[in-house]
């Protein structure tokens, strides 16, 4: 199963400026995922089938990409479906720029519940680092992290670090690097363009 679904993903190599201000080598034109959407939904079930064991109320996914396969894992555990909304800070400096945030009526439809958040793939974080936030101020209660493929360390980290349980389909390497540390600015390598060209 894990080569099918990271034989779904649309690869390049390159010099990237991630969603979380990370630098990265490798980009990931999620939007294609979804393309044909029955090929991605034998994975969204696999991935339902090893969160069902956490009691989960209600699944939340990031929007876009992540809250499509949220939505596949809640129909197919029978539960309750959110997303949280991305909003931009570009004054804002350092990482992790974003953050996410369920609507006002979800708000209070999650309140208490054990949720899920599921993404599309993991990297260095940013989405599911701000619906896990918003969750927990919604005063939800976050029980596991699922996602149909997880890049690098973070994912682990970050759950083992909220006593999560992490699901994935697939897992593969991968580096991040804060904008000051990234060696591939050191090299002079120049960022690419990802608005004009995805």
């Amino acid at each position: 199963m894990q080569d099918g679904v990271i034989g779904a993903l649309a690869a390049r190599r390159g010099h990237f400026r991630l969603e979380s201000g990370h630098h990265g080598a490798l980009w990931l034109d999620l939007e294609l995922l979804f393309l044909r959407p029955r090929l991605i939904e034998p994975f969204a079930r696999e991935l339902a089938r090893r969160l069902s064991g956490y009691a989960i109320e209600m699944v939340c996914g990031p929007l876009v990409e992540g809250a499509f396969v949220a939505q596949i894992v809640a129909a197919e555990l029978n539960v309750e479906f959110a997303y949280a909304e991305r909003f931009v800070y570009p004054r804002r400096e350092g990482l992790y720029p974003v953050e996410y945030r369920l609507p006002g009526a979800l708000r209070a439809a999650a309140r208490g519940k054990s949720v899920a958040v599921v993404n599309d793939v993991i990297n260095a974080g940013s989405a599911v680092r701000g619906t896990f936030a918003d969750l927990r101020a919604c005063e939800a209660r976050p029980v596991a992290v699922g996602a149909l493929v997880v890049l690098g360390t973070w994912a682990s980290a970050f759950a083992a670090d909220q006593a999560l349980p992490l699901e994935s389909i697939a897992s593969l390497p991968d580096e991040v690097w804060a904008p000051a540390a990234c060696p591939l600015c050191a090299a002079g390598m120049p960022l690419e363009d990802i608005e004009s060209s995805s």
